[in-house]
């Protein structure tokens, strides 16, 4: 394609440093002589696909043998009539080097919105800890050798549940849109507790909400679990405003961003570090300075012309992070962002997913389990939030 092929949003997710996780994951340990296969689900649609592959966080030069993509039959099997051999400058492997990313040539492949894509990476030597996202919530299949072509998905003996080195799709064949959705925040928008492979994040939910109305568009799902608004963590990445522009100033035709933050800001300080040792940097930060750090990401977003929905911080009583003085930090952020003014508009999943009996607590249908992340049914009740006109 030539060099101005108009590329739209098709998937993405935030990128991380190499480390343990919630479940067990490949990025320490790195890959040897293994493939790869990961799914996605775009929300997007085109007539051709391009992937882009993060060495962000790699000490060392990271080399990729081969990639090919194709669309998902099941599980690590994926449809053998549709499967193209990735090129990246015209070559059929690349070297990308130390904090750096590549992106492949344009491969031919009708896509549809909500169609499953599969990335098939080949790594040939050791690669070394990896860049990759750790709370994916679908499976990653990993084999013995070069299997970029395989058809026996019985080949990818091992799983896991995050992504690696993978870290966009866009499409092209049709105009330049400028409606693209970009959800911003922590685990609420990653979707912890939501069902492995079933696409059940709220993000997802609000894509096929908007579809559902005749008002389809890209939403881009850029939530790490752990995240916080204003430290950086080994564990949880960069923090929101590092993070920011790279993850939503920076994507195809981005005209909204949803933020949903300041959660794990206000709830590691009130643990234990010995019974939660990840949950670090956990610093005593007051509200004031949690909101400034809102205005900055409000800022930021303004100048390049993208408007900014606020979302709500939802109840956790019950969960490790609760005590009177968190409760105090979340209900004096959240007078703020329904009252300032200073968003464009609000989505108050607070009260969307609050016990009526106990606003302080998630209603139980909606919990997951652990009194501070929704399970499937509150992820709907959250997309059910965000008002179409906003967008």
């Amino acid at each position: 394609m030539s060099d101005t092929t108009v590329w739209n949003a098709g998937w993405t997710t935030s990128v991380q440093r190499p480390s343990t996780g919630f479940d067990k994951n490949w990025s320490e340990e790195g890959f040897a002589d293994q493939t790869v296969r990961q799914v996605v689900r775009v929300t997007g649609s085109g007539t051709a696909a391009r992937v882009r592959l993060s060495n962000r966080f790699g000490s060392a030069p990271l080399e990729v043998g081969g990639a090919t993509l194709a669309r998902t039959a099941q599980g690590a099997a994926v449809r053998t009539d549709t499967a193209r051999r990735l090129t990246f400058s015209g070559t059929g492997s690349v070297r990308i080097p130390a904090g750096g990313e590549v992106w492949s040539d344009a491969a031919a492949l009708p896509v549809a919105p909500f169609g499953q894509l599969t990335v098939s990476l080949y790594f040939p030597r050791p690669t070394g800890p990896t860049t990759f996202h750790a709370q994916a919530f679908t499976t990653a299949y990993r084999a013995e050798g070069d299997q970029l072509t395989a058809a026996d998905p019985a080949v990818f003996t091992e799983t896991s549940v995050s992504w690696y080195v993978l870290a966009d799709v866009e499409l092209a064949g049709g105009p330049a849109r400028r409606d693209t959705v970009v959800t911003f925040g922590d685990s609420l928008t990653d979707g912890f507790a939501s069902t492995t492979d079933a696409d059940h994040r709220y993000p997802d939910a609000l894509a096929e909400r908007l579809a559902a109305a005749g008002l389809g568009r890209p939403v881009l799902n850029a939530g790490i679990g752990g995240n916080l608004l204003l430290n950086d963590a080994p564990w949880f990445g960069e923090r929101a405003g590092a993070r920011f522009r790279r993850d939503v100033l920076d994507k195809p035709g981005v005209r909204t961003v949803i933020v949903l933050a300041s959660l794990n800001d206000i709830g590691f300080s009130e643990v234990d570090e010995t019974d939660f040792p990840t949950y670090r940097p956990n610093p005593d930060l007051s509200a004031a300075q949690l909101i400034e750090g809102y205005r900055d990401l409000i800022a930021a977003a303004h100048a390049a012309g993208v408007r900014v929905i606020g979302g709500t911080i939802t109840p956790f009583q019950g969960s490790e992070y609760h005590t009177p003085h968190a409760e105090a930090k979340r209900r004096q952020i959240n007078t703020w962002i329904r009252a300032s003014g200073a968003f464009d508009a609000v989505a108050d999943f607070a009260t969307a997913l609050a016990d009526p009996s106990n606003p302080l607590a998630l209603l139980p249908a909606y919990d997951s389990g652990d009194r501070k992340h929704p399970g499937d049914a509150g992820y709907r009740a959250m997309a059910e939030v965000v008002d179409a006109a906003w967008l």
